[in-house]
């Protein structure tokens, strides 16, 4: 039987008329994604762990750029004239993540450096950089994901622990004098600023879901650890 050699491209441009419709946010943004080949290799869930991804890599690139713009003698540590640049240092490696230099360093060691008495470099950097890498090894640091790919619920389960633990610390380290390490939330005598909190708490719930998600897509069940932030104690990823 003779098949015409029309049909697949009827079907291509079905699928990419489809890709261009979408949802006009009021920020001027729209929800339509652009149609790629590579998507018919992907599940719905696929797409659900790349919006998830996003999204928590956009949050964490907020914080950074209010962290940076609460601590300006972080960034000029280094010698960077603005916390753009700063947050760039991080956040450019995402598109090379698997050579990226940040990738190869030990997200724990990052985070107890950002903390450390008498550390002469960037605290915000080790602070978010941490955060970073941490959280793209819970996504097996990849930034696609298609049919055959998984994640481990537990390791995002754990995540979203490790950020409880890292958010703590961040409130409430003090330097010898007494001064905080690093000025996130209000400081006594400010009007109140729960600015960080709120995005910090959506980082924890992407992640909370996601991982529940992937517990029902794996039949792998999650071990619900209880840890005590204080301790700055981090589960496995």
């Amino acid at each position: 039987m003779c098949k015409s050699p029309l049909l697949p491209i009827l079907i291509l441009s079905l699928l990419t008329g489809c890709a261009g419709q979408g949802i006009q946010r009021k920020d001027g943004t729209s929800s339509a994604r652009p149609f790629k080949a590579a998507n018919l290799a992907k599940s719905d869930v696929d797409m659900v762990i790349e919006m998830h991804q996003q999204e928590v890599l956009k949050s964490l690139k907020t914080l950074t750029l209010k962290l940076y713009r609460r601590n300006p003698q972080e960034f000029r540590k280094v010698g960077l004239d603005s916390a753009e640049t700063a947050t760039d240092r991080i956040f450019s490696q995402l598109d090379r993540w698997a050579d990226a230099p940040l990738r190869q360093l030990d997200w724990e060691a990052q985070f107890r450096l950002a903390f450390l008495e008498g550390y002469s470099g960037d605290r915000v950097h080790a602070f978010m950089s941490a955060l970073t890498i941490m959280l793209m090894a819970a996504y097996e640091d990849k930034t696609a994901f298609y049919l055959l790919d998984e994640l481990s619920p537990q390791k995002l389960y754990n995540s979203a622990r490790n950020i409880e633990v890292a958010v703590w610390k961040l409130s409430n380290a003090r330097q010898p004098n007494g001064a905080r390490v690093l000025i996130s939330n209000s400081m006594d005598g400010e009007v109140q600023n729960l600015s960080f909190e709120r995005e910090f708490g959506k980082l924890i719930a992407q992640q909370d879901v996601l991982a529940l998600i992937m517990e029902d897509k794996s039949n792998r069940s999650i071990n619900r650890i209880l840890q005590n932030a204080a301790t700055f104690i981090f589960l496995p990823i």
